[in-house]
């Protein structure tokens, strides 16, 4: 392994919630994953790796890719199934052919942690234009959370649709940063939001 390679993140769902998979499903250019599934996303640097894991992680596993992704700085790959046993299978298959262990990922941080009460109608419109998940209303309280690595917003995302009845409008998982914007009611976003941070805290790993 080179030695400038970095394990950014390892982030595991263990039960992929409704909206979420509806969301990722819109956006997959893999094999499709659908509720209820498990799921596995790695990121790493340089991106090129990516291609070598995912070859390693298929042909160990029953476990199909999602994504296959090499961007500007970082490569990142999903592999999903309904068997929990397979996707904690290929995540250990990748972890072997590495040489390194799941607590050399970064652990993730919180750049940016947002709640917008009572959202305007203009601001909803504008930021409908760009979510392929469900609308913003007026008057809704918008959640918005930023967190690094990026792979890392989809066990956000996840838990907090777990923990509270939110609509999930908008989950961008790949780059510098991960976003993610949800709405609902303001007590729904406020448990949705301790959940989010909960399970990021939560993650061990490496600063």
């Amino acid at each position: 392994m080179a030695e400038d390679f970095a394990l950014r993140a390892y982030c595991y769902l263990d039960r992929m919630q409704p909206q979420y998979a509806a969301f990722v499903g819109t956006v997959t250019q893999g094999d499709l994953p659908i509720e209820g599934m498990a799921s596995l996303y790695v990121e790493m640097a340089p991106g090129n790796w990516v291609f070598r894991v995912v070859d390693v992680a298929v042909k160990a596993t029953d476990a199909k890719p999602g994504a296959q992704i090499v961007e500007r700085e970082f490569g990142m790959f999903e592999v999903h199934s309904p068997s929990q046993a397979d996707v904690i299978r290929a995540g250990e298959v990748v972890l072997d052919n590495l040489g390194l262990a799941v607590t050399d990922r970064v652990r993730p941080t919180i750049a940016s942690l947002q709640v917008i009460t009572n959202v305007s109608p203009y601001q909803a419109q504008l930021l409908n234009r760009f979510s392929r998940g469900m609308m913003l209303v007026a008057g809704q309280t918008m959640l918005v959370i930023e967190v690094a690595p990026a792979a890392y917003i989809n066990l956000a995302a996840n838990e907090a649709e777990k923990a509270a009845n939110v609509n999930l409008m908008h989950v961008t998982s790949v780059g510098r940063f991960g976003r993610l914007w949800m709405a609902g009611t303001e007590a729904d976003i406020l448990a949705a939001r301790e959940a989010a941070v909960t399970a990021i805290e939560s993650v061990e790993g490496r600063a």
